[in-house]
């Protein structure tokens, strides 16, 4: 019987090892992606989007793709999560003072820039019926958001959340103004 299970065992790893060379090339060049790349370069168009997935397939917010890039926030924010997001849309980027938006971008203004996108960001899944009028809460920045309502109108600072979208690692706000931290 010990010498019938030694045979198994060994038919088993031959056959793994020959199946194993087959796609080595394939699985090779997924995995060294991944590695070179982090969690954002995982192809799957299958699943649910992320919250970056989110972003990138809209429209509205290509500015707010472009900021997370240039912070280098694309991988923490493909991550499981969870996270909460308010996602400036484009029109409210471009609320602020003229060149703001281009000087944040630089990449000497990475640290600034990465402090406001985090201010953005809270690190559970929390869908907009969650939040209270006059509630405080923490952002991934260390610093503090307060939420108001008005009527069903749902507004993070002075930002108003004008859509959701849940994603596979969070949900995604949608607002109207940009929510620059004290």
């Amino acid at each position: 019987m010990k010498s019938n299970l030694i045979a198994f065992g060994f038919i088993v790893a031959l056959a793994a090892c020959q199946s194993s060379a087959e796609q080595s090339g394939t699985q090779a060049t997924a995995t060294e992606t991944a590695a070179v790349s982090g969690q954002s370069a995982v192809e799957d168009n299958e699943s649910q989007k992320d919250v970056v997935k989110v972003a990138v397939g809209s429209p509205d917010h290509t500015t707010l793709v472009k900021a997370v890039q240039a912070a280098d926030l694309v991988d923490a924010l493909s991550n499981a999560g969870p996270f909460t997001v308010f996602a400036p849309t484009n029109a409210a980027f471009g609320k602020l003072p003229s060149g703001t938006v281009e000087d944040l971008l630089k990449p000497e203004n990475k640290d600034k820039l990465k402090a406001i996108l985090e201010h953005h960001v809270m690190t559970s899944a929390l869908d907009v019926d969650f939040f209270q009028d006059g509630q405080n809460m923490g952002m991934v920045d260390g610093t503090n958001v307060t939420f108001h309502k008005k009527g069903d109108v749902l507004y993070i600072g002075e930002a108003k959340v004008i859509g959701s979208v849940r994603a596979s690692n969070g949900f995604v706000h949608i607002i109207d103004g940009v929510i620059v931290p004290n």
